[in-house]
């Protein structure tokens, strides 16, 4: 079934489904008004004898370059094409047809120039499956995400690559397979298609999709270590919280006091314990947490006011009866979205991790055997597999470093001050992997502790959790080969299944 966007106020949920489901997408009907119109302004424009950028001049530094009425069709087509200098691995295609939609909410707000032709072709892509072959390096993420958007509507006119059914062939053959015609590019068309931060608003989208499902997984997982190191639930107290006053710290901290709620390991030491306070990552999980949850609220809403931007140029100002030049191509609103997404994932996985170093130390854990195994020494248990959360807690803190704050001149310092937020936003796919391991991990260590206190029981929801791991990595007695596990483990975090096994799920 397409999904139907709204310009200007499509919410992220429809754009997730897009993505998740890699389904079909439309403009609501009633956009194609206001596109047709500022199409006849750049048409009378094309045909007029005054400069106007991007309708009959040159590009960038190039502006100044008078263009020839009958050229602005070659002038289009040569524009998509020597811009086609994408390199690196193909983007996924659920994350490119996430593009193609953003791409559409852009051009359906009217103020583009483009004919609905145009509009229609990429509506029909994304219903017969025709997803260009889109290289995910190039962008720097200001004058547009040039390269990779180039090779996006270079499939539209029949050019470059495009994926069918899972194949790889030359976009005129995928087009054509599909009964689709490739598009003869109107003045201005290539550069509204080019222009724009589709592509790193696309992958930032993925990124902070991705985050939010570790952030509730986390909530899971730093419950059940809580529980098997017989942590205290008083840091929980709704009004230590409340005094504070942040959202996500509230919200976070009910999360986990629902959780834990009628454990019986909590039960048997609130009298007796000779612990007076938890060490902080056990204790201080609403207050890092929940900042990380306000963090990603935040970018949320950056990230769904540019998925309804226009960010192309020039800009077709229909009521003002104006072609005008700016600059909403800068991506600088995402790369920071993008760079607070990854600060969030960053420290998510470094107290996680400092929860499974607590769990495997015998000096920490509470009575738990070393490295969680019932017969240390012969055996290691999981002590590796807490050294590789730790490396991969080390990469995400060197990922995390922003990458907003750079910067280079380019095309001849035209464009001298861009984002980076097309990297920014890449970069959030590799994070939240490293993170899925590091909660899988997590997980693994948890159940395992809170095994090993029986006949105690841990709550109802965590019980779930549990379960759900345990039907996919069995509980570690002698050693054996754990690299499969981790990977099951971390496979539930990232499909949210262990979330949702506890009944988790926060609201953004």
């Amino acid at each position: 079934m397409s999904q139907v966007l709204t310009p200007g106020a499509t919410p992220l949920a429809d754009l997730e489904r897009i993505w998740h489901r890699q389904g079909a997408a439309r403009l609501d009907p009633a956009a194609r008004a206001p596109v047709e119109a500022a199409a006849r302004m750049v048409a009378e424009a094309a045909a007029g004898g005054q400069a106007v950028y991007g309708v009959n001049t040159g590009f960038g530094k190039l502006a100044s370059v008078k263009i020839a009425a009958d050229d602005t069709e070659a002038l289009q087509r040569n524009l998509i094409l020597s811009h086609c200098c994408g390199v690196g691995e193909a983007l996924d295609p659920a994350t490119t047809r996430l593009m193609m939609a953003l791409k559409l909410l852009s051009l359906g707000r009217g103020a583009s120039g483009v004919r609905w032709q145009t509009v229609a072709l990429i509506e029909g892509m994304l219903a017969a499956g025709v997803t260009p072959v889109v290289p995910d390096q190039g962008s720097v993420g200001a004058s547009g995400d040039l390269a990779p958007l180039a090779h996006m509507a270079a499939a539209m006119i029949g050019a470059g690559e495009a994926e069918l059914d899972g194949v790889s062939m030359p976009a005129q053959e995928a087009l054509n397979t599909v009964g689709l015609a490739p598009i003869v590019l109107g003045p201005k068309e290539g550069l509204a298609l080019i222009n724009g931060t589709q592509f790193s608003t696309a992958c930032a989208l993925v990124g902070l999709w991705g985050a939010w499902r570790n952030l509730e997984a986390a909530v899971v997982t730093g419950a059940l270590s809580t529980d098997a190191i017989m942590g205290s639930t008083a840091p929980l107290v709704p009004a230590i919280h409340a005094l504070r006053g942040h959202r996500g710290q509230i919200d976070f901290a009910a999360a986990q006091r629902a959780l834990l709620d009628g454990s019986e390991i909590r039960e048997s030491h609130r009298d007796g314990d000779t612990r007076v306070q938890d060490p902080y990552c056990i204790r201080c999980q609403p207050q890092v947490m929940g900042a990380t949850m306000d963090i990603l609220r935040f970018a949320a809403h950056t990230l769904e006011v540019e998925a309804n931007a226009v960010t192309d140029n020039p800009l077709v100002l229909v009521e003002d009866g104006r072609i005008v030049s700016g600059g909403n191509f800068h991506a600088e609103p995402v790369g920071f979205a993008a760079d607070q997404i990854a600060m969030a994932v960053s420290e998510i996985g470094a107290i996680a991790q400092r929860r499974v170093a607590l769990m495997v130390d015998p000096t920490l854990s509470f009575d738990l055997p070393p490295f969680l195994t019932p017969d240390p020494g012969l055996n290691s248990g999981l002590m590796i597999a807490e050294v590789t959360t730790a490396a991969l807690m080390s990469e995400n803190k060197h990922l995390a470093n922003p990458c907003t704050t750079d910067s280079t001149p380019t095309s001849a310092n035209q464009e001298d001050h861009v984002s980076m937020a097309a990297h920014a936003a890449r970069r959030l796919a590799r994070m939240n992997r490293n993170l899925n391991t590091i909660l899988g991990v997590e997980a693994m260590c948890a159940v395992q502790g809170i095994e090993f206190r029986a006949p105690l029981t841990t709550s109802a929801p965590l019980q779930r959790a549990a379960a759900c791991l345990r039907a996919s990595v069995a509980p570690i007695g002698q050693d054996r080969f754990l690299a499969p596990d981790i990977s099951a483990a971390s496979g539930l975090v990232a499909a949210g299944d262990l979330a949702l096994a506890a009944g988790v799920e926060l609201a953004p």
